[in-house]
């Protein structure tokens, strides 16, 4: 896909906003213009300034379209186009890569998100909290939706020890410093507030928000993505822990297998030097063998991860049609 510049040559220079909306969407040319205008009647006497990032996740409808043709009436609306869909978290990213307020504000671009909720979130950034998460109490959704969602909730509270009741929220608010220390691929946009507090952003709030009923198209999740966030919370989970450390997982198991795997060829030895008992059909003797070979793996892992760890340079993909909107 061939990159889209739009010329904002004629755009007047923007005053730095207050916040910074990103909006993430697929395939939403029927909700947009809507969703412009409930965010301009809830913030236009509210006392912020502000600016809407629309980022077009690969969309195959107008979406696109629909956001130049907004962004050419409405000075303080952007756009960023993805080449293709990589998903919400790459999607976010490339928004947060574009804000410039002081707040920064998520929401989805279905209407299921109040828009009214976002001057009331911004009032606990500004008495101390680093990020709001919306709950949706009373949700709209059905019920293959909402009883995995607990569940997925219940446990990711338990593991991480955060206690918010709605992680797949998608309206949450940020000081702008969260943002800027974190950095979102795969599925990770449920695991912000986790990501936050390992930065030292642990001043996390909820609010309970209104959840409206999804009026055009339908959910672009399926049941696979509450498997891919509990994956991504083991990633998350193991990296958090070994990634500046590999040795302490790897090299752990690596002796435990070859401490086995020792022991038992040490009596497999002893029986066969001494009492001269026969060894080739004994499965003891091929667990002995394997339990070696495995734990040498194992430790030669780790030793590598160490090694990596010293050369490794972090790489962000540009994935990004910088469009200047």
């Amino acid at each position: 896909m061939q990159e889209k510049n739009i010329d904002n040559s004629e755009k007047p220079d923007l005053v730095v906003p207050d916040i910074s909306i990103v909006v993430p969407l697929l395939n939403e040319e029927n909700s947009l213009n809507e969703l412009f205008q409930q965010v301009h009647d809830a913030l236009n006497s509210s006392g912020y300034s502000y600016e809407i990032i629309f980022v077009d996740d690969g969309s195959r409808d107008r979406s696109w379209e629909i956001i130049e043709e907004l962004s050419l009436n409405n000075s303080w609306i952007k756009g960023v186009r993805l080449r293709r869909n990589y998903g919400k978290s790459d999607a976010l990213q490339a928004g947060f890569e574009e804000v410039s307020g002081k707040y920064v504000i998520t929401m989805d671009a279905d209407l299921q998100d109040d828009p009214k909720e976002i001057p009331l979130m911004i009032q606990q950034l500004k008495n101390g909290a680093d990020l709001v998460s919306g709950w949706k109490k009373k949700r709209h959704d059905p019920i293959t939706k909402t009883i995995p969602s607990r569940f997925f909730n219940a446990v990711t509270r338990w593991v991480t020890g955060i206690k918010l009741h709605d992680f797949n929220c998608g309206l949450k608010a940020y000081k702008r410093e969260v943002i800027d220390n974190i950095y979102l691929y795969g599925e990770m946009h449920r695991y912000v507030p986790l990501l936050a507090k390992w930065n030292g952003f642990d001043k996390i709030e909820e609010k309970v928000v209104q959840h409206h009923p999804r009026k055009y198209g339908k959910t672009k999740f399926g049941i696979s993505r509450f498997l891919n966030g509990f994956l991504d919370l083991v990633t998350l989970l193991f990296i958090n822990r070994y990634i500046q450390r590999p040795m302490h997982f790897f090299g752990l198991f690596g002796v435990l297998f070859l401490f086995v795997g020792v022991a038992i060829n040490l009596y497999l030895a002893y029986l066969k030097i001494f009492l001269n008992e026969p060894l080739g059909n004994r499965p003891l003797l091929f667990l002995g063998l394997l339990l070696v070979m495995v734990g040498v793996q194992f430790f030669s892992i780790g030793f590598l991860g160490e090694l990596l760890n010293r050369g490794v340079k972090k790489q962000k993909p540009n994935k990004a049609e910088k469009t200047g909107l």
